[in-house]
């Protein structure tokens, strides 16, 4: 997916502005050239190609997406925004490590701030509504079942997020898809997720959306939790 061309060691080499960049372009698919890069690099922090540790400039990962460095540069802004990397002047970005403990804090904090809403909306919500959420929940299901993970990452954050929407609170949904995508990013060192870890991920989000439905508030708490905890 991401790579050079270089032989494995070279690849590996750190502190580097040339340090290992995606090996296949990602197509274009919306007309912000800044904005079709910001797509490819999450992606890539997703899949975990761009490595912890490592240093990328914008001009070797320009000349990889076929742009010119300055919309690599502004994305890299964004994610640095999103603390996802570390500007380092006249060398690149850095993308920065994180711990599991990090990780265990992200899913307290959301489960704070996502629960709550979840039983209320389960509460409020007409049958309707969650009916339409059955789109969002199988597009998660499919990405699964292909492996593919930039692909299930995204579709997490819909649904996620179109739940959330239901309680009318942009605020919150922004908050939310913050840390979500914080929450996405993979651990140093930490193995591939499996096409079977998707699969099962997914069908949390079937089972969620059946217990909304239900109105099985003490259900929708155990798997809002659970899902948070096992993300």
């Amino acid at each position: 997916m991401l790579g050079t061309g270089r032989n494995p060691e070279e690849d590996r080499v750190h502190e580097t502005a040339h340090a290992r960049v995606p090996a296949q372009k990602r197509k274009v698919l919306r007309h912000s050239v800044r904005g079709q890069v910001l797509d490819a690099l999450r992606a890539a922090l997703v899949d975990g190609e761009l490595v912890p540790g490592e240093i990328y400039s914008g001009p070797a990962l320009g000349e990889r997406f076929g742009v010119s460095a300055t919309p690599v540069r502004e994305a890299m802004q964004q994610l640095a925004a999103e603390g996802a990397v570390e500007c380092l002047p006249n060398r690149g970005f850095r993308v920065l490590s994180r711990t599991a403990r990090e990780r265990a804090e992200l899913a307290e904090v959301r489960a704070l701030l996502e629960v709550p809403v979840m039983l209320r909306l389960a509460r409020t919500v007409p049958e309707a509504d969650w009916q339409a959420l059955r789109p969002a929940v199988a597009a998660t299901a499919e990405a699964a079942a292909a492996g593919d993970l930039p692909g299930y990452a995204e579709a997490d954050r819909a649904f996620h997020r179109a739940v959330l929407r239901l309680a009318g609170n942009d605020q919150l949904v922004q908050v939310a898809e913050e840390l979500h995508r914080r929450a996405q990013w993979p651990l140093p060192g930490a193995p591939r997720i499996r096409r079977a870890d998707l699969v099962a991920d997914a069908a949390e989000h079937s089972a969620l959306l059946e217990a909304l439905i239900a109105r099985d508030l003490p259900v929708v708490e155990s798997l809002v939790r659970e899902h948070f905890a096992g993300a």
